[in-house]
């Protein structure tokens, strides 16, 4: 195999298993190379991919060591897709009633959610994540996206159990912005003692249904690795009942009735 053959085909591998320790000894066999050869590969993929922004290689000496990739943004990719993204949520057409958004088509679309997940997989790398958490419906492409390139498992949480998830741990929660009393349930087996796990979700308010996923873990006696929201609203900070948690965007100023809405940067970009 030629140099620059294998170079794709290694660089194809890595990025198709990130977070996972991969052995020189793998890339020899595979590509029928000298270890000296796919070393100097390696040092060239490392560099390709901190220049062009998307990550680096992390490498684990030791007999039981290799390399891994670690998924990432450059801070100047993440600002100018946030400012992007900004851009596009200003549009007046967008407004629903209550002040919400119309995100649908973003989160329908796949670049975006690949985009928003390596922007959280960069934020929550070093947090020691075993799942990612996330409540039906919108949630569930950014949970997924997210957990691509932390490469966990995603779990989702429901507001009604399902037959064919088995027996369930369901706890009542208050809404942040109805203040009324609602359900969610979790499979039991889909969590193990312990888990770290990561909370995601599209949009939060007061974030009550965020503080009902920390309820829920509670009870499976896991802990809360982090919290990652793509839009949060400003004008509920005063009565919101979460506190640490990031956001990729902040929704200001939103004017029904003239139709304006300001979107800005969220929290991510000051932590």
């Amino acid at each position: 195999m030629k140099r620059s053959e294998r170079l794709i085909a290694m660089t194809n591998y890595l990025i198709e298993h990130p977070q996972q320790l991969v052995s020189l000894p793998f890339f020899t066999e595979s590509y029928q190379s000298a270890k000296s050869s796919i070393s100097e590969d390696l040092g060239i993929i490392n560099d390709m991919f901190q220049k062009e922004g998307i990550g680096r290689l992390q490498t684990v000496p030791g007999a039981a060591g290799g390399v891994k990739y670690i998924p990432a943004n450059s801070d100047e990719r993440s600002e100018s897709f946030a400012d992007e993204l900004a851009n596009q949520l200003e549009d007046p057409e967008r407004l629903l009633p209550g002040g919400y958004l119309f995100m649908s088509d973003l989160l329908g679309d796949p670049q975006t959610v690949r985009n928003i997940g390596r922007l959280f997989a960069t934020h929550f790398a070093n947090h020691s994540i075993d799942v990612i958490m996330t409540v039906a419906t919108k949630g569930i492409p950014l949970a997924y996206a997210v957990a691509s390139f932390l490469n966990v498992p995603v779990v989702i949480v429901r507001r009604d159990p399902k037959v064919t998830e088995g027996s369930t741990v369901s706890i009542n929660y208050v809404s942040g912005s109805s203040r009324k009393i609602q359900t969610m349930v979790l499979p039991k087996r889909s969590l193990k003692q312990g888990a770290n796990v990561c909370i995601i979700d599209d949009f939060m308010k007061a974030g009550g249904t965020i503080n009902g996923m920390r309820s829920l873990l509670d009870e499976f006696e896991a802990n809360v690795a982090g919290i990652g929201v793509l839009a949060e609203a400003e004008d509920e900070e005063e009565d919101r009942v979460v506190e640490e948690y990031v956001s990729l965007l902040q929704i200001n100023n939103v004017d029904i009735k003239n139709k304006k809405i300001e979107v800005h940067r969220g929290n991510m970009f000051s932590k």
